[in-house]
């Protein structure tokens, strides 16, 4: 048996970005639990090792509500007593913009009582102020955007199949509506639909005769030749915001024939190109 996956203990300033590395962290195939109490860490680790083993990462947020905050979070971080590897990670910014920040989500700060939001910050980071000097990774996110911040979990705590953009290619036929989670539709309509061709209707795109002939039209070619690099952009471009999933989705009328090859033709591109990418087929078997 290996060694088992990391433990990493989010931590910081209110405001300073715990939630957006969680859901990174979780992106990233995490188990994610948010704010935890200290004293639950090594509950929650036997847990996750009972139900999901070992090899399953694991991420809690925890923050200074827990009370006795520095002493419970230094007895429940250590490998020996987590059976883990685990990482402190501390995140940090400037008053200013911590002040922005709680501002804009108009939310008090947890220890700010009956005073202003500043005298929280102050009492949070004198509390903080041990446990940021242990932190195994400290991130200062006054000058970093979201995706910014995500991008440097990603590359922290990511790997590289973690790090990858999940493309997802769905067929559909239009007369049962368009997916709900699409990024992109493309419309096969402008393809001659073999349904009309007596030797061709029962089969469906991923039989060879029906995706030789849905291919070998007129502007299909033309269709692929140029949606491909549309997509190669645009999976760049999702990466680069800190996106990990895109979904494409391809329908004909009836989602069983056109639609149906032009995913398989477009996964197969995609694939061919480095891409982690899969077909899936919504409405297949459906009339």
């Amino acid at each position: 048996m290996g060694q088992p996956a990391e433990l990493v203990i989010i931590t910081g300033m209110t405001g300073a970005g715990r939630s957006t590395a969680a859901k990174e962290l979780e992106d990233l195939g995490y188990f994610v639990v948010d704010n935890l109490p200290p004293t639950l860490v090594r509950d929650v680790v036997r847990l996750v090792d009972d139900s999901r083993g070992t090899d399953q990462p694991i991420a809690v947020v925890v923050d200074v509500r827990s009370g006795s905050f520095f002493t419970t979070l230094a007895a429940n971080r250590h490998e020996h007593t987590t059976g883990r590897p685990t990482t402190l990670l501390y995140l940090d910014a400037g008053d200013d913009v911590l002040v922005r920040r709680q501002e804009a989500v108009r939310r008090p700060h947890p220890l700010q009582g009956s005073g202003r939001l500043i005298d929280g910050l102050a009492r949070e980071r004198t509390v903080l102020e041990e446990i940021r000097g242990s932190a195994d990774l400290v991130i200062d996110t006054t000058a970093l955007n979201v995706h910014q911040l995500t991008a440097l979990i990603a590359e922290h705590f990511g790997s590289p199949a973690a790090r990858s953009l999940k493309v997802t290619i769905v067929s559909f036929g239009f007369k049962y509506g368009i997916p709900v989670d699409a990024d992109f539709v493309a419309d096969m309509r402008f393809l001659p639909n073999p349904h009309w061709i007596p030797e061709l209707r029962p089969h469906n795109g991923r039989d060879t005769d029906v995706a030789d002939y849905v291919r070998s039209q007129p502007g299909a070619a033309e269709f692929l030749d140029g949606y491909l690099p549309v997509l190669q952009i645009a999976a760049g471009g999702y990466l680069r915001e800190g996106k990990r999933f895109m979904t494409v989705a391809v329908g004909c009328t009836g989602g069983k024939h056109r639609s149906v090859a032009m995913t398989e033709e477009i996964v197969a591109r995609m694939r061919a190109s480095g891409y982690d990418v899969r077909a899936t087929h919504r409405d297949l078997g459906r009339e």
